[in-house]
């Protein structure tokens, strides 16, 4: 897909402006964004088929991970539907000419330019967030299972999905810990999400995110079957450990961010506490026919 097709963005107007202030690329970096960071590639290096195996990373932003599975070996294609990140996914692609990407284009999680079962394993971090509608029945063509279908077609036999859906439950956890539900605006983004899943910022404050779509974890398990793909593990990634009022001084000391990553693998699989993780990781793999 050429990068003139913005016209047809799949991102709704706030999310593409959001996603356009060119923070992305910087976030893991931050606040206590890094346990993401370090636990999503934890659980890729644990999950994904040994290299060269050919992965699709599907919203793939800035190129963080997709340049970082370049570099042990795996054959990488990336697209994402802001084009500042394809972009910047490219740049950090020539920053490392021996592993580069196989590709960077701009494109749609609902329509990927990709053959039928060409691929070991398909990334979907970040496109079932701005997918704010379920299925078909809702309307239009930009819908979770749609894009869930799509990984699944292009995906080989035994090939697998990692989909990560942001937690019901995070605006409600952020605002106690970072002191949000002081502001009546915050309170009421928090209860929506509660209510109905569907995250809105309305007066587009920084802090707050963007318009998306919040999963219960038992919701991300049932669409990725709904889609044909069978659920095989449903996992924390951050746990509890975003919770730390005092992550900095854990996060720098080695010893402690050891610990703090064992507790959180401890309860990676837990069911009564999977929603206190912002993110939820679904592996899913392609039912053989």
């Amino acid at each position: 897909m050429s990068d003139k097709s913005n016209l047809q963005n799949p991102l709704l107007d706030e999310a593409l402006a959001h996603y356009e202030r060119g923070l992305e690329a910087e976030r893991l970096s931050k606040r206590t964004n890094p346990i993401e960071l370090v636990r999503t590639q934890e659980l890729l290096s644990r999950y994904l088929p040994p290299p060269p195996a050919v992965i699709f990373d599907v919203g793939g932003g800035s190129g963080i991970y997709a340049c970082w599975l370049a570099q042990l070996g795996y054959k990488v294609h990336l697209i994402d539907a802001v084009p500042l990140h394809v972009e910047q996914a490219r740049s950090a692609s020539q920053v490392q000419p021996d592993y580069p990407l196989a590709s960077a284009e701009v494109g749609d999680a609902c329509q990927l330019n990709q053959a039928n079962n060409s691929v070991d394993a398909v990334l979907l971090f970040g496109p079932l967030y701005h997918l704010i509608e379920r299925s078909d029945a809702c309307g239009g063509l930009r819908q979770r299972l749609v894009a869930l279908r799509e990984a699944d077609r292009v995906l080989k036999s035994g090939g697998l999905v990692f989909a990560v859906a942001c937690s019901r439950f995070a605006s409600l956890l952020d605002g106690l810990f970072q002191g949000w539900l002081d502001d009546p605006e915050f309170v009421e983004i928090a209860h929506r999400d509660l209510l109905e899943g569907q995250h809105r910022n309305p007066s587009n404050h920084a802090a707050y995110f963007t318009t998306a779509f919040f999963h219960h974890p038992d919701e991300l398990k049932a669409e990725v079957e709904e889609a044909g793909l069978s659920c095989e593990k449903l996992l924390a990634i951050e746990g509890p450990g975003k919770l730390l009022q005092n992550f900095e001084k854990h996060w720098s000391e080695q010893n402690r961010r050891q610990r703090l990553l064992q507790a959180i693998r401890w309860l990676e699989t837990e069911p009564s506490t999977l929603g206190v993780s912002a993110h939820i990781m679904a592996i899913a793999k392609k039912v053989a026919v």
